[in-house]
């Protein structure tokens, strides 16, 4: 008998006893369901820093500011002295020192990196956020921080990103990695997740919609690519178990001036320690 093998990429799975609690809210009803559901689409797990974060969350320079628009303080980390400065923005749940193998390579070759902890998440405060208060964070932090030469995002801070170079940052180049893309397909993979009927996802989307006075459609990755002039590296994994390749590539065909980068077996997290990918992120910053 073959043995079994662990998949290293295996996509992170809801712990069962939420799912159950969201069934029951959806015998009880709908509009229940609803509320709970989005509470917990909007409530990051905080993880403890690992130790191989360490050292960049020892040597960087560390300042909590606040963001006006959206009245949260969030926590800022210089690393490195020069005048080359890169934003970095982590993904959900992920931390400021969370690119971190990015950044030690960004520093050899003569950048400064600044990141931070997005409302929520690492040492910033607050139980709950959404995807426009990274937006709000990275515009507020390039006023604080910027100009910068480039910004690279993981996850939904490649979504972030994008949609911040739509609304204003000045930026030479973007790359994203294992990005989100069309919103709908993110709330409806969550209620998949969750083990509930699909007509949640719609009313979820909507008690957003009504909350926010806004429409989530327009924070698609792919819409904010159509809007976009600049270079753009858009890097995703063939075998990303939390965002579908599809999604990167339909955020691809969508820029004016985009290049692919696909990998294998990497998944979602993996891929940003990834040698080879670091390297065609120096070789595309470096790029003319």
């Amino acid at each position: 008998m073959a043995k079994k093998t662990s998949n290293p990429i295996q996509s992170l799975k809801i712990p069962r006893l939420i799912i159950i609690s969201c069934k029951i809210c959806a015998f009880i009803s709908t509009k229940l369901a609803t509320k709970y559901t989005a509470r917990i689409f909007t409530t990051p797990i905080k993880h403890k820093v690992p130790k191989r974060e360490l050292e960049m969350d020892r040597k960087s320079i560390q300042h909590t500011i606040h963001i006006p628009k959206i009245n949260k303080d969030i926590v800022v980390y210089e690393f490195g002295k020069s005048n080359r400065k890169i934003l970095l923005v982590h993904g959900w749940s992920g931390r400021g020192t969370q690119l971190f193998k990015i950044a030690d390579e960004l520093l050899e070759n003569g950048y400064s990196t600044i990141s931070f902890d997005a409302p929520a998440h690492g040492k910033s405060k607050g139980k709950t956020t959404i995807m426009s208060d990274f937006i709000e964070s990275i515009l507020e932090i390039n006023t604080k921080y910027g100009p910068f030469e480039i910004v690279i995002g993981h996850s939904l801070g490649g979504m972030s990103a994008l949609n911040a170079v739509k609304n204003g940052l000045k930026v030479n180049k973007a790359v994203v990695i294992g990005s989100g893309d069309i919103v709908q397909d993110i709330l409806d993979d969550f209620i998949l997740k969750l083990e509930l009927k699909p007509k949640i996802s719609q009313l979820l989307r909507e008690y957003f919609e009504n909350k926010y006075q806004t429409i989530m459609d327009n924070y698609s990755a792919y819409k904010a690519a159509t809007e976009i002039k600049i270079p753009v590296l858009v890097i995703h994994d063939n075998d990303d178990p939390e965002v579908p390749i599809k999604a990167g590539i339909n955020i691809y065909n969508h820029l004016e001036n985009g290049s692919l980068f696909l990998t294998d077996k990497l998944g979602h997290r993996k891929i940003l320690g990834n040698q080879i990918v670091i390297k065609k992120i120096i070789d595309f910053i470096k790029s003319n």
